[in-house]
């Protein structure tokens, strides 16, 4: 089969390898899409290696059809169509032991140590199907519209963690695929107001589209004035930073009203510091907060709204390219352009 092999930094190889196949308690899956993350592009540049074993298939966004089920795996079927919960968890160490799975201290994960989905087919290993890191999803959905079930279980985790509610007024800093979900999941969760902020005029002109209340240009509005002004002076309820540049976290702060929420959700450049007014966290009583990661149930509660048509994913998943071009495919990714990246092998 073919597959985009990670041999060293700056080196992906679209090759031929062995097809693999199903043993006991295994499942093959026929990959149908696996959406690019801006982690993949970090690994192909050789800023991620942690973790990362040299001659591992790239991806971890994966969803397909079933092409093969093992001995003795039960609950799955060929023929259906699932999609990866990627870290996968141990499930006896500290954290996944107090429903903190999302950290668990022993993970495997596709894409990293796993061979992931940017091949024709991905081989579900036994202790991957007997963790139930493989979901079932109904029938029909575009295998598209399914490996967008990734980010969006992070997103899921993160709202968790900064609590939007009905009524609220969010903003969401940044309306690239992570933004975008972020704006949907808010709104899903009773925001009634919502303002995306991003300096691409095309990626304001989607979120606005998928129901955006106001968009800023952070290079020539400001933001802040543009918050306030639409809150009667008191500032938003949660803002969600959503491109990892670390002055946004003071910014961020300074968006939010008196016991509010910032959530620090990209990742930053290692070693990279934030200057910010303590102050301003104290008095005004504001929790900032970060999310890494999914846990199991993330996976499902994003998978059922992707399948009741509640994440636009003709829309966000915008541009695909062949197997063949996965480095394109990357590299594209990082350009601005459009929103989400799909390899459709």
């Amino acid at each position: 089969m073919l597959a985009a092999v990670i041999r060293a930094p700056k080196k992906l190889d679209i090759t031929e390898v062995p097809t693999p196949s199903a043993g006991p308690g295994e499942v093959l899956l026929k990959v149908g899409s696996n959406t690019v993350c801006g982690t993949d592009l970090r690994i192909l540049r050789g800023e991620k290696t942690a973790g990362v074993r040299p001659g591992v298939v790239l991806g971890h966004e994966i969803a397909g059809t079933i092409a093969e089920v093992g001995a003795g795996v039960n609950g799955y079927h060929v023929g259906d169509s699932a999609v990866v919960s990627p870290t996968v968890t141990c499930g006896n160490c500290y954290y996944c032991l107090r429903d903190l799975e999302q950290f668990c201290m022993f993970p495997d994960i596709f894409g990293y140590n796993l061979d992931g989905g940017l091949a024709e087919y991905c081989l579900i290993p036994a202790h991957v199907v007997a963790r139930h890191h493989l979901v079932v999803a109904k029938p029909d959905v575009p295998a598209t519209a399914l490996s967008l079930s990734e980010p969006l279980s992070c997103v899921l985790n993160g709202a968790e963690n900064y609590k939007v509610k009905l009524g609220d007024t969010a903003v969401i800093i940044g309306a690239g695929p992570i933004g975008i979900l972020h704006m949907i999941v808010c709104r899903l969760a009773g925001a009634t107001q919502i303002i995306v902020s991003d300096p691409s005029e095309g990626r304001r002109a989607t979120a606005a589209s998928l129901g955006a209340d106001i968009t800023v240009d952070p290079l020539n509005e400001d933001l802040e004035a543009v918050v306030r002004g639409a809150t009667d002076g008191l500032g938003a309820d949660v803002a969600v930073i959503c491109i990892g540049r670390s002055e946004l976290l003071p910014q961020a702060i300074g968006l939010t009203r008196k016991g509010g929420h910032v959530c620090a959700f990209a990742g930053f450049p290692k070693g990279t510091t934030a200057s910010i007014d303590p102050n301003a966290i104290h008095y005004n009583q504001i929790s900032i907060v970060g999310s890494s990661n999914a846990k199991r149930r993330h996976a499902e509660e994003a998978l059922r709204l992707i399948e009741k048509g509640l994440v636009p994913a003709d829309i966000i998943v915008s541009h695909t390219f062949p197997l063949e071009k996965a480095v394109d495919a990357i590299e594209f990714s990082a350009s601005g352009e459009g929103i989400k990246v799909a390899v459709t092998p």
